[in-house]
C-alpha cells in the first residue's frame, strides 16, 4: 500500500513538473536540426517556420544544418538530444521510413527514438536533366539509357535515400541501367546538373524550381500521380512509365521523451505558421502541399509509410547497404 501511494505521488509530481515546464516554454531559442545542407527543401521549410515562430513567441528557432549519410547524421544528433523540447529536427520520408529498409544499420530507430510533432507538407519529386542532354521526355530518357547501358548518370543525395529509391523504382519499372552518382544534398546535385557533370536527377522539386523556371535545368516530369495545377505543361513520369508514383513528406520530430504538452505547443505553433498566406504561397510555388494536422496524424503517416516502403524495397530487390 505504501509503495503504491509513493508511486502515485511521484507520478503526480512528474505530471505537475512537466505541466509547469510546458507553460514556461519556450524560455530560450529552439534548435531545429535540418539533416541536409542549405537549399534543401527541409532547410527552406525550416527557415520559413522559424521566422514566424520568432515573430509570434519572441524566441528564435535556430536552423542547424547537419548534412551527411542521407540525413542520418542530423537525426542521430536529434535522437540523442535532451528531451526538453529545445532540440527538434525536420525529418522526411527518406530518413524516417525509407532508410530503415535500405541500410543495414541506422544510428537511430525512427519508431522508438522519435515522436511526431507536426507534418509540414507533402511533396513530389522532379525528374530533371541538363538542358543539353539528347532526350526531352521520360520515354526518351529510358530509350537512351537502354541504348547506352550504364552511360546515363543519375545523381541522388546518397545511396539508399528516398530519391535513390525513387530512381531505382523507375529503373525497375522501365528496365534500364544507369550510373549512380551520390552527393551530400540538393544544392550540390543542382550545381552539378547545371554544370553538366551529371545527366539527370530525381529530387525534391522545391530545390530545383527556380532553376527550372530560369531554364538552367529542364524538368522532364514529376513523380505525382497527377499533373500539378501550377505546372500543367510538365507530365507525370507515370504517363510514360505506367504505375510509377513516388511522393514524399516533411515533418518535425522530437526525442521520444519530450513532454506531450510541449509537443502539443509546437504542433500548434508550426501549424499556425503554415497558415500565413505568404508561407502557403511560397510552399505552393515550391511544389509542396501544406498539411495542418495534429501530432498523432503525423505519427500514423510515419508508421504506415514505414510499412509501405519496406514492402517497396523488398519488391524491387534493393539490397541494404
Amino acid at each position: 500500500m505504501y509503495v503504491a501511494v509513493c508511486r502515485m505521488i511521484l507520478a503526480c509530481a512528474v505530471a505537475l513538473s512537466c505541466g509547469a515546464f510546458a507553460q514556461q516554454y519556450p524560455a530560450k531559442p529552439v534548435r531545429v536540426i535540418v539533416p541536409f545542407p542549405p537549399g534543401n527543401t527541409a532547410d527552406i521549410l525550416g527557415r520559413l517556420i522559424a521566422e514566424k515562430f520568432q515573430q509570434r513567441y519572441g524566441q528564435q528557432m535556430i536552423v542547424d544544418n547537419r548534412a551527411g549519410a542521407s540525413g542520418q547524421l542530423g537525426l542521430e544528433l536529434a535522437a540523442r538530444a535532451a528531451p526538453d523540447g529545445y532540440t527538434i529536427a525536420i525529418g522526411q520520408g527518406g530518413n524516417l521510413v525509407v532508410a530503415p529498409h535500405t541500410y543495414r544499420k541506422l544510428p537511430y530507430d525512427p519508431l522508438k527514438d522519435f515522436q511526431a510533432v507536426a507534418l509540414l507538407a507533402t511533396n513530389f519529386l522532379g525528374l530533371a536533366v541538363h538542358p543539353t542532354v539528347p532526350f526531352k521526355t521520360t520515354r526518351d530518357l529510358v530509350s537512351y539509357a537502354k541504348a547506352n547501358p550504364g552511360r546515363l548518370t543519375f545523381a541522388s543525395n546518397g545511396e539508399g535515400g528516398f530519391p535513390h529509391l525513387a530512381i531505382e523504382q523507375l529503373r525497375t519499372l522501365a528496365g534500364f541501367s544507369y550510373l549512380h552518382v551520390p552527393y551530400r544534398g540538393t544544392g550540390q546535385i543542382i550545381a552539378e546538373l547545371m554544370g553538366g557533370q551529371v545527366d539527370a536527377t530525381i529530387d525534391g522539386y522545391t530545390g530545383m524550381a527556380p532553376h527550372h523556371r530560369a531554364g538552367r535545368i529542364r524538368v522532364l516530369a514529376i513523380t505525382n500521380p497527377t499533373r500539378a495545377s501550377y505546372l500543367p505543361e510538365v507530365p507525370t513520369i507515370g504517363e510514360h512509365v505506367p504505375g510509377y508514383v513516388s511522393q514524399g513528406w516533411f515533418g518535425y520530430v522530437a526525442p521520444a521523451a519530450v513532454p506531450k504538452e510541449i509537443v502539443a505547443f509546437l504542433n500548434k505553433a508550426i501549424n499556425d505558421a503554415m497558415g500565413f498566406p505568404d508561407v502557403r504561397e511560397k510552399m505552393t510555388l515550391a511544389g509542396l502541399e501544406v498539411v495542418q494536422q495534429p501530432a498523432d496524424y503525423f505519427g500514423d503517416v510515419i508508421r504506415k509509410d514505414y510499412a509501405r516502403y519496406g514492402k517497396l524495397a523488398k519488391d524491387i530487390g534493393f539490397k541494404p547497404q
